[in-house]
C-alpha cells in the first residue's frame, strides 16, 4: 500500500489522479483493481470531470447549499464541522478504479479527486493495488 500526504486548502478538490497513476506505473500490475482510500472522517475521495474547473465550483457550490454551515445551536457536535462531515459521509470515503494493460480505467474527463471538507489541514491517503 502506498500512502500519500496532502496539504489542503479550507474547501476544495485536489486532483491526485496522477499521483495513482504513478503509483500503478510504479506496482507492475498490468491487470486488476487501485482503491483510493480516505481515512479523515471530514475529507472524502471522488471520480469526476476533470476538464471544466467550472464543475469543481458547481459541487462545492451544491455541496455548500445542502450542507452549509449552520449556527452551533442547530448541530450537536462540539467541533462546528458537522457540515463537514455529512459531505464525507454522502461523498464517500474511497473509490476503487480498475485496471487494464498497467493503467487505470478512467473515461476520458474522468479524474479522482481528494475533497477537503474541513481544511486547511494536512491529510493523507492511501492507494492498495492489487492484481498481477
Amino acid at each position: 500500500m502506498k500512502t500519500h500526504d496532502l496539504p489542503t486548502c479550507e474547501f476544495g478538490f485536489h486532483d491526485i489522479t496522477m499521483h495513482v497513476q504513478q503509483d500503478v506505473h510504479e506496482s507492475g500490475v498490468r491487470e486488476g483493481l487501485c482503491t483510493v482510500y480516505c481515512p479523515h472522517t471530514t475529507a472524502a475521495i471522488t471520480i469526476n470531470e476533470n476538464a471544466d474547473p467550472d464543475v469543481q465550483h458547481d459541487l462545492k457550490l451544491a455541496l455548500g447549499d445542502i450542507f452549509g454551515r449552520r449556527d452551533r445551536a442547530e448541530f450537536l457536535h462540539a467541533e462546528g464541522n458537522s457540515h463537514a462531515h455529512l459531505k464525507s459521509s454522502l461523498v464517500g470515503a474511497s473509490e476503487t478504479i480498475p485496471i487494464s494493460n498497467g493503467k487505470l480505467v478512467l473515461g476520458t474527463w474522468q479524474g479522482i479527486y481528494f475533497c477537503e471538507f474541513d481544511g486547511p489541514r494536512h491529510r493523507r491517503f492511501y492507494v492498495q493495488i492489487v492484481g498481477e
